[in-house]
This record gives C-alpha cells, sequence and structure tokens, in this order.
C-alpha cells in the first residue's frame, strides 16, 4: 500500500465506504517503507488522512503489527492478490534484538511529533495483536511507552485478540480497549460473547470496541463459508452497540496465511464498485440507521482467484 501508493485507488475505496455510511477504517503504516523513504510515506500517508476526512471518515492508524509472515523486501513490493500476503512490522531481526529499537522509536518520534494532535485520527494502535509472547509484548510496551510520552490528543490504544489482554495495556496507558473476534462458530457464540464484553465495558471508564469481526462460520474448510457474510453478525453487533470495524473493505484473499490456505475470502466492495452481496451490503450500511444501498451484486472469485 505504501511503497506503490495510489492516489486514486485510495480515493475511490474510501468513496465506497462512503456509499454504505462507513465514519471511520482502520489501516497500517509501514515502517520498513518509512525506512526506505521517510518523505515519500509521510506525503502517502498526508493525502490518506485528507482523502478520509474529505469524504467524513476518520482513521484509526496502526504503527506496527505483530500478526503476518517476515517482511522481506521481495514481500513488501509485491503486489499480486494470489502471493501477497499479510507482513509483520519490524522484521524479527529488529524485533528480537533490543539493541535494533532505535530505528523504531525514531519512526515513533517522527509519527507522534507530526500527528499526535491530528483530529483526523479516530485513534494511535501503538501495535497490532503483540499478545503475551515475550519478544512483541516486550517491543510493544516500549513503544507504547514512546508513544505515550509524546502523547498528544489522539487516543492510544493496542490491537488486542481479547478483554483480557487489555488487563496489561490499561496499565500501560491505553485509552480505548480493543477485542476482536473474527470468526464465530455460530450467532448465539458471537451473542454470548458480546454479552459478557457488556458486563465488562460497564466496569471500566474506556469505550470498547470491536476492531475486527468478519463472520459465523463452522468450518473453514467448508466452501459455503470461505466467502464474505458479514449479514451473519453485523446485527447482533448493531445490538450491543459497539464501535466496530469489519475486516474487510475491499475483497481481497485472506490476510493471514492459514486463512489463506484454505481459501478464504474476505471483503464487501469489488474494485469496480460491485458489492459481494447486497445483504451484507445493507447490514453494514443499517449500523447507521438506513439500508438504502443500491447497486450491483457478483458473488464471484476475480480474476485474480481463478485456477
Amino acid at each position: 500500500m505504501w511503497q506503490q501508493y495510489d492516489p486514486a485507488v485510495v480515493e475511490r475505496d474510501l468513496s465506497y465506504a462512503r456509499q454504505v455510511n462507513l465514519n471511520a477504517v482502520r489501516t497500517w503504516l509501514c515502517y520498513e517503507a518509512w525506512l526506505e523513504d521517510p518523505e515519500a510515506h509521510e506525503a502517502a500517508l498526508d493525502h490518506f488522512l485528507q482523502a478520509a476526512d474529505d469524504r467524513g471518515i476518520s482513521v484509526l492508524i496502526g504503527l506496527f503489527d505483530a500478526i503476518g509472515i517476515e517482511p522481506t523486501p521481495s514481500r513488501l513490493t509485491d503486489t499480486d492478490p494470489k502471493t501477497a500476503i499479510g507482513l509483520s512490522s519490524p522484521s524479527s531481526i529488529v524485533l528480537f534484538n533490543r539493541e535494533k529499537w532505535d530505528e523504531p522509536r525514531g519512526f515513533v518520534d517522527w509519527f507522534m511529533e507530526r500527528y499526535r494532535d491530528d483530529d483526523r485520527l479516530l485513534g494511535i494502535e501503538v501495535m497490532n495483536e503483540p499478545g503475551w509472547e515475550s519478544s512483541k509484548y516486550e517491543f510493544a510496551a516500549e513503544m507504547f511507552e514512546r508513544v505515550a510520552a509524546k502523547r498528544g490528543s489522539v487516543p492510544l490504544t493496542v490491537g488486542a485478540t481479547s478483554l483480557v489482554n487489555n488487563a496489561d495495556y490499561i496499565d500501560w496507558g491505553s485509552d480505548i480497549l480493543q477485542f476482536h473476534y473474527n470468526f464465530a462458530s455460530n450467532p448465539g457464540m458471537f451473542r454470548t460473547m458480546l454479552e459478557r464484553v457488556s458486563y465488562m465495558h460497564d466496569a471500566v471508564e474506556s469505550p470498547i470496541w470491536l476492531t475486527e469481526w468478519q463472520r459465523a462460520r463452522a468450518s473453514p474448510k467448508k466452501p459455503s463459508e470461505q466467502t464474505p457474510k458479514y449479514a451473519s453478525l453485523a446485527p447482533l453487533i448493531h445490538e450491543f452497540g459497539y464501535g466496530n470495524f469489519f475486516w474487510s473493505l475491499m475483497v481481497k484473499p485472506a490476510w493471514v496465511e492459514p486463512q489463506r490456505s484454505y481459501g478464504v475470502v474476505n471483503g464487501l466492495f469489488h474494485e469496480d464498485g460491485a458489492v459481494w452481496s447486497m445483504e451484507d451490503a445493507h447490514s453494514i450500511q443499517a449500523m447507521s440507521g438506513t439500508a438504502d444501498f443500491e447497486g450491483e451484486e457478483r458473488k464471484r472469485i476475480p480474476e485474480w482467484g481463478q485456477v
């Protein structure tokens, strides 16, 4: 996204987001792209934030990501949907070696000095899903401390698979609590989870957001459950009233390797503006109180997915 930033594609995609009344998006920067060309990354980020703001969309921006495979040079420039896959950041060479953390600290300083008070930002996510693995946890803790030392008006947060992780993040100074639940076995299980979260919500002052969700499915091995179906969960999320981010706006192969190996595809919009499912588009748009989206439905894998 950042190495080969395309303003026209970004503007197109964010315009699709507004068609279903989205008022926020969640994405990540790329530390490796910044190392290569800080000025280009800054110019791209400025365009992204302004394009979103022009459409009434706020941005939850992430700095680092503990999920994905090694960010090698070839992978960082791969744009083929069949082979391009989610990359972690920073690389394990940096992550496992505290002596190499000065450059990530510099990345944090660059970002915070420019964007800590940027009202186009909904929040700053220091790292996605560091969990409790020692190397990732220690890196995330160090970078959060660096971010917090330069804290501005934009709230701080950490991507978390569950609310349990947030016990530590609150101590760090996190302003927003996150949890992820991409694939519930069934809507009933999802409801139970949301009910449990609501109990915690009453006990804490911080807002709680569901920042990753996709669909209900019993097994990723079933072809019928390898494609999007946001309508299976969206009404429940709307009922409980959680701020939320579904994964993902654009139709594409699964982000992480295990899901991709099953042939999982996610997303709402095709590149030409057709939607995978009208039911999904309406269920997502209904979270804002309306469901009048009109467009073309095409439940077909794009050319990049054809065998």
